[in-house]
């Protein structure tokens, strides 16, 4: 979903190959998350108009909504995840890391 945003961030709307290249997976597997999502109401799939055989991939506004609470969930867990320290609690995870390498 959100590889689907960013290829049509400029508001041409990706095909399932450029989707799976940038996500990095097998077009099967992209074709199979795909449909998913368009089951749930989070993307749709339209016919290229540059090629006949292919689809387009467009996010819905339902899809930008989800996506949208997810980026906000993702930056929040990772904003606690590297959290600054202070000493004590520094001190005490070394201890910690310390204890299990003995």
């Amino acid at each position: 979903l959100a590889s689907a945003m960013w290829l049509g961030r400029d508001g041409e709307a990706p095909n399932q190959v450029q989707l799976a290249a940038q996500a990095g997976t097998e077009v099967k597997m992209t074709s199979d998350v795909v449909a998913r999502l368009e089951a749930k109401g989070l993307i749709a799939r339209e016919a290229d108009p540059r090629d006949s055989r292919a689809k387009v991939i467009r996010v819905t506004s339902a899809g930008a909504a989800a996506a949208q609470r997810a980026i906000v969930a993702v930056e929040a867990a990772d904003a606690a995840f590297f959290e600054p320290v202070d000493e004590a609690q520094l001190v005490g995870m070394l201890r910690q890391l310390a204890g299990e390498i003995r």
